[in-house]
């Protein structure tokens, strides 16, 4: 009876055997795979980091054209798409256009101030035009200085990511474009930060 019963199993446990072993395979190959990959996508990103490098006080030194230029090549380090430099004359607010790596559309104001200049309110509600204008998900404004305490305000309060000069140092030091979303609105108001930058700035 052992023997019948077994002649009868046998067949089904070798597949299932089999089977095991080949989606085991699978698995592994699947795992190695994508670590190979975020491996190899951190060692580009860290290269590309590494190569475009600026110190903030080379990035003082830049014309407003260069600093577009600049913001655009961070960009493309992030995985943005489509990123072109439309600033002129007549740029209705915009400097730069893209896409996010997320698929949402961007626009973004760039101004290349000293740092003891401070961004009015009247220019971030420009940047709020030009998103209504171009009908893009996203308004970005990054400046080598800080904003307004009322600036900063309507921009937290209209979705506008405001990148002032600590978080442009933060992205320019590898940090990605998306998780400067969660600092926004923080960095520049405590005392103690006001204080350094009177001692650097004034």
């Amino acid at each position: 009876m052992l023997v019948t019963f077994w002649s009868a199993i046998w067949p089904y446990l070798v597949a299932a055997l089999v089977l095991g072993g080949v989606a085991s395979g699978g698995w592994w190959l699947r795992r190695t795979d994508r670590f190979i990959k975020g491996g190899d996508q951190q060692w580009r990103h860290d290269e590309a980091v590494k190569a475009g490098h600026r110190t903030l006080a080379e990035v003082d030194a830049m014309t407003g054209t260069e600093f577009e230029d600049f913001v655009v090549g961070l960009c493309w380090r992030d995985g943005c798409t489509d990123v072109r430099r439309v600033g002129g004359s007549h740029d209705n607010g915009a400097d730069v256009l893209g896409i996010l790596p997320d698929g949402r559309s961007m626009v973004i104001q760039c101004k290349r101030y000293t740092p003891k200049s401070r961004i009015p309110s009247r220019e971030v509600r420009d940047l709020l035009g030009a998103r209504v204008h171009f009908k893009v998900d996203v308004a970005i404004f990054v400046t080598t200085t800080y904003f307004s305490g009322p600036a900063e305000k309507f921009a937290t309060e209209n979705d506008i990511l405001a990148v002032h000069r600590d978080h442009l140092g933060l992205w320019n030091n590898g940090a990605s474009l998306l998780s400067l979303a969660t600092v926004n609105g923080l960095g520049q108001g405590d005392r103690r930060h006001r204080e350094r930058w009177k001692a650097t700035y004034e």
